[in-house]
């Protein structure tokens, strides 16, 4: 059996990113899982996957609140705050995420996610500003390829 080729890590220490850049730089996401949902098996696949595709991933654990997401995600200076949500609470943290970094001036990070989300309130948190959700089952490409796509169009110069 062929060995893998080896490859360098890079300045993080992890493999070498193919993809997941933006500005000479990896795209920062920050991964959180608002409310009082306690269920974040998803959240930390998508934060691995998001990882392994050269993005540097800030995960924050359960029970975070929207200021403290927003909050994170300045402290932090991430590109993507990515919410996973499966409470029903949907149509309040998205918007409320969103709100909070127009707020502390930093209206241009890409607001996403997924979860147990309904199509028409997909549809309705779009309207507002909130970047493409992802339901249950989606492969991790889907996220890491719109991601990107975003990146390439919002954060190259």
């Amino acid at each position: 059996m062929a060995r893998p080729e080896a490859r360098e890590p890079d300045k993080a220490g992890s493999a070498p990113a193919r993809h997941g850049r933006a500005r000479g730089r990896p795209i920062r996401v920050l991964v959180a899982k608002p409310g009082l949902d306690g269920h974040d098996r998803g959240a930390k696949v998508v934060a691995a996957a998001l990882r392994d595709a050269g993005m540097e991933v800030v995960y924050t654990g359960l029970h975070q609140t929207p200021e403290m997401i927003a909050t994170a995600a300045v402290q932090e200076d991430v590109d993507v705050v990515g919410l996973s949500i499966l409470s029903g609470a949907h149509m309040t943290l998205f918007p409320r995420v969103r709100r909070l970094l127009e707020e502390m001036g930093r209206p241009e990070t890409l607001v996403t996610g997924g979860g147990i989300i309904p199509p028409e309130d997909m549809a309705a948190l779009q309207e507002q500003g909130i970047g493409k959700l992802f339901g249950p089952g989606t492969p991790t490409s889907d996220l890491i390829d719109y991601i990107e796509s975003w990146a390439a169009s919002h954060l190259e110069s």
